[in-house]
């Protein structure tokens, strides 16, 4: 049989794919053929990827309702971390804003040690996810589901940076934690719009969206500066500028933090009781699931670029490591970040050399400049977080998927995301994911069928056979699983039924449910006098059969290899049964 060729016998472990090592990290294969161009390139690669980092990492903290330092924490370690021990060459990872919700309600629940115990929790989850080889399993997870939670999320950034992009000043007293209560906060104070706050925003929009297609000019030296800096750091150079040498004077990191200080954290646990953790938990799955469906769609993303493959369950053990690192360093959650791969791979980066490196240059930036961090303005922030919450929510896919996919998909993606802005993340996912399974069990079961032979026909002759008086044959096609197993149950015998056939070379797959049905079908028949013969029964289907014990039950005479056998079976039987006494 051909690699490419599916396996006939019906049993999945014939189609199965080598195992790759479960610990095996790509830096060790990387430094095989290394040498020093391919260090400069990941050294230059690294530096700019820590670049874009940096005020993404700012931003994203502030929107997830920790202190500005927490993003660079996280950037730092894991980034480090994950890049070190990681199934992929060239992901890069740090906080990104799919966990901004998330992280902001955990923090406004259980504070700061909830967060890192949800943190830590979540990168022991994902360790035993890359442990227990859980990392190809993610792909099970439908893309109306993500598309509708990352949408939903983008939402909330929105949502979320208004009051700062704006300069509204909340009423006394507001605790608007959740989305809808920001709506309603930021309707009551829409009164105290500070328009010097509108033009810094305003100026940082601009910047954001027009410097990128002044990289596009094709003006030589100038057009391949615009496409090297990012917009990100022009627009906080600018703000900053604007803040200290102009009368336009808005509110600063520094403003809103003023305890801001230099200086990499010692490690520490968080205390933690029994209660803690049963309330953080849920959360710490969400994160997982999250952060294990990111990362390892960042991977195949960035393995289409390279040409490369990437090991996805050494990428969740690193993941999970690289959490429980940023949560020990009092970070936030962390993934691999799609955007930035795809800098790092588009600046020559090629190994996770270039990772490390991004990690190592956010680190000298926090212990040296991070005074220079308390100069940016909220609204240039603000605005950074509109285009990361634009660039992530996909619309156009979610388009897409309302105009052109079944009614079922439709339905998770548009739940998903109402879930995801009117109550959170963890309540979308947990719906999403079981209304996903039921449409998935119900179509399914939709494709199940039973038919009655009246005649058979040969396909070597076409000829068409007859079925022998006193023989029913009915064929089931599709998966025999609990939502449709009940139509074993509609195998009609009439009172002259000698012999039942039942054509199941169309069967993948049985469960207990369809075993149960089927013993009960055999019971039936044994009590009528009927002979119950089973034909081409798929070997995978067979094997559970005689695990089940049902094989041994029916009897390893009334499993035909064929219909022609089968038929054969039946004919004498029923010829026996005819003759007297």
């Amino acid at each position: 049989m051909k690699a490419s060729e599916p396996s006939r016998s019906g049993n999945p472990k014939d189609a199965r794919m080598p195992k790759q090592p479960l610990f095996q990290p790509k830096l060790f294969s990387s430094l095989k053929h290394y040498n020093r161009g391919k260090l400069v390139n990941d050294l230059v690669a690294g530096l700019i990827v820590a670049i874009i980092a940096l005020p993404l990492s700012i931003a994203l903290a502030i929107a997830s309702g920790v202190s500005p330092e927490k993003g660079l924490y996280t950037a730092i370690t894991a980034g480090f971390v994950i890049a070190l021990l990681g199934g992929s060459s060239v992901n890069i990872s740090g906080p990104t804003a799919a966990f901004a919700a998330i992280v902001a309600g955990i923090v406004a629940s259980q504070g700061l040690s909830g967060l890192i115990l949800a943190t830590i929790l979540a990168g022991i989850i994902l360790i035993l996810l890359g442990v227990f080889r859980f990392g190809s399993l993610i792909k099970f997870i439908p893309m109306s589901l993500t598309v509708g939670f990352t949408a939903g999320i983008a939402v909330t950034i929105i949502i979320g940076q208004i009051k700062d992009f704006c300069g509204l000043t909340f009423v006394p007293g507001t605790n608007a934690i959740e989305t809808v209560d920001k709506v309603k906060a930021i309707v009551a104070s829409i009164g105290t719009i500070d328009a010097k706050t509108v033009l810094m925003g305003l100026i940082g929009m601009a910047i954001l969206i027009l410097w990128p297609l002044l990289g596009k000019t094709g003006l030589g030296a100038f057009s391949k500066i615009c496409g090297k800096i990012p917009a990100s750091i022009i627009a906080v150079i600018a703000g900053v500028l604007i803040v200290q040498f102009t009368p336009l004077k808005v509110n600063t990191i520094g403003t809103l933090y003023p305890d801001l200080k230099a200086g990499f954290p010692a490690p520490a646990l968080p205390s933690f009781s029994f209660e803690t953790v049963k309330a953080v938990i849920p959360s710490a799955f969400t994160i997982a699931i999250l952060a294990a469906i990111e990362s390892l769609l960042s991977c195949v993303v960035s393995d289409g670029m390279i040409g490369d493959k990437h090991n996805s369950n050494q990428e969740l053990i690193a993941l999970g490591a690289g959490n429980v690192c940023s949560g020990i360093f009092g970070g936030i959650p962390a993934t691999g970040a799609i955007a930035r791969t795809a800098a790092n791979v588009k600046n020559g980066g090629r190994s996770p050399i270039a990772g490390m490196v991004h990690g190592l240059v956010l680190l000298l930036f926090l212990l040296v400049l991070m005074p220079v961090a308390k100069l940016i303005p909220m609204p240039i922030i603000a605005a950074i977080l509109f285009m990361v919450a634009y660039n992530m929510s996909e619309w156009r896919h979610f388009v897409r998927i309302v105009k052109t996919a079944p009614l079922s998909d439709t339905l998770v993606l548009v739940l998903t995301f109402v879930l995801t802005v009117v109550f959170d993340l963890v309540v979308a996912i947990g719906v999403g994911l079981v209304l996903s399974s039921l449409l998935f069990m119900k179509r399914m079961a939709d494709t199940s069928s039973v038919r009655r032979w009246q005649a058979y026909n040969d396909p070597t002759n076409k000829k068409m056979k007859p079925i022998p008086k006193g023989t029913l044959v009915y064929e089931f096609i599709g998966p025999m699983f609990f939502a449709g197993a009940n139509k074993i149950m509609e195998f009609a015998m009439e009172d002259d039924t000698k012999a039942l056939i039942l054509r199941m070379g169309g069967v993948p797959a049985v469960d207990a449910t369809a075993m149960s049905h089927l013993e009960n079908l055999q019971s039936e028949c044994e009590a009528r006098g009927v002979r119950l013969i089973l034909s081409r029964v798929p070997e995978f289907t067979c094997s559970i059969m005689k695990k089940d014990g049902f094989y041994a039950k029916v009897g390893a005479e009334n499993f035909a290899s064929g219909i022609d056998e089968a038929l054969g079976i039946a004919e004498r039987y029923c010829a026996e049964a005819e003759q007297p006494n």
